[in-house]
């Protein structure tokens, strides 16, 4: 039988300096799309999933990522007392229950490996799925769900895969691949931002995971890999055999937002898809496309 997966670690210790000097007081992960920090984007998501349980793995000046998930009694009262009913109904909307989040510190950046070993109590004898909120995925079905969906079928690992150009695998987790099911692809082998000479194929791994838990025994192990640090990818090549392990390639766009294109594209793409906002981002965007 496979265990309900409810919990989700979201790694956010970075510091954010491609974001300079907008990061400088402000967590990156409190960087709004539209009207949405990406943090909020990724619990939504994961919540979309049927996940409960939340553990920040968090650094030093991050307090308000927690603080946005507070409830904030003033600005509801104030809200109340001015009968704005929309934006009072919006805050309450995305309130946690109380003892869904707690956080842990990773005192020294050692990679994400480490960060996800940080959180290995709160892990516990449990499933699991990672979300990286730089990774921002505009999708019909939310890709966490499109993961635990296939998690649910298989008992095993999943992590969301999409192709990239030869010549950037130096910069993402690759994929070795088996046999192809479809929208899966069978994980034989990964490795870690390989030289574009020596990746096994083009699919690399976005910041969407699901994992058992056994992952946690290999990180304990704090073997370094690329960049000196304590990789996940490579604590997940160990898992490979010892239970289904498979890429999806998922439905949807992914941006990756902790580049500034990426960020600026993101901001594009989600305010087109709201029907509030998408004509009129349309017509002002005219003015600009042969700039």
């Amino acid at each position: 039988m496979v265990k309900p997966l409810r919990k989700a670690v979201l790694p956010v210790a970075g510091l954010g300096t491609r974001f300079l000097p907008a990061t400088k007081a402000m967590p990156k992960e409190m960087l709004p799309v539209v009207d949405k920090p990406l943090i909020q984007y990724a619990v939504d998501e994961a919540r979309a999933a049927g996940i409960e349980q939340f553990c920040m793995v968090t650094g030093r000046g991050k307090t308000a990522l927690i603080d946005h998930f507070d409830i904030a009694f003033e600005l509801e009262a104030t809200l109340a007392e001015r009968n704005k009913r929309e934006a009072l109904d919006l805050l309450r909307e995305e309130a946690m229950p109380p003892g869904s989040i707690s956080t842990v510190r990773q005192q020294v950046p050692l990679g994400l490996g480490h960060a996800i070993w940080c959180a290995r109590t709160f892990i516990g004898d449990d499933p699991f799925a990672i979300l990286l909120p730089d990774d921002l995925v505009l999708s019909e079905t939310p890709c966490t769900a499109q993961l635990v969906k296939v998690y649910n079928e298989t008992g095993g690992n999943v992590v969301a895969v999409s192709e990239v150009p030869k010549e950037h695998t130096n910069r993402y987790g690759i994929l070795k691949t088996g046999a192809v099911e479809g929208d899966r692809v069978e994980v034989t082998g990964l490795v870690e931002k390989p030289a574009p000479e020596n990746a096994p194929s083009n699919l690399s791994i976005i910041g969407r995971y699901v994992l058992l838990p056994e992952v946690v025994t290999y990180l304990s192990r704090m073997e370094r890999g690329a960049g000196n640090e304590v990789q996940l990818t490579d604590a997940m090549a160990k898992m490979i055999g010892h239970a289904p392990f498979h890429g999806l390639k998922f439905e949807g766009k992914r941006f990756d937002c902790g580049d500034k294109a990426g960020f600026l594209e993101a901001q594009i793409a989600f305010a087109l898809a709201r029907p509030d906002l998408g004509p009129a981002v349309r017509a002002f965007l005219k003015n600009y496309v042969n700039a």
